[in-house]
């Protein structure tokens, strides 16, 4: 099936359908953004982001919030 066929689909739920269908999405998008960011902290991209807080941290640029 071709996403636009999806699409279309999609449009012809009852709306009862169509909430469980959105929230399932959001589940799921939730599912891959978490999985991305476990991948990104194994690789190492955060370490700068890290560094660069505890940098801003000790030299006292951070506020509490």
């Amino acid at each position: 099936m071709q996403v636009h066929e999806i699409i279309e689909n999609i449009k012809k739920l009852p709306e009862s359908d169509l909430k469980i269908l959105l929230e399932w999405i959001e589940d799921f998008e939730q599912t891959l953004w978490d999985r991305e960011f476990e991948r990104d902290v194994k690789l190492g991209k955060l370490e700068k982001l890290a560094d660069q807080a505890i940098k801003d941290f000790r030299a006292g640029k951070c506020q509490e919030v």
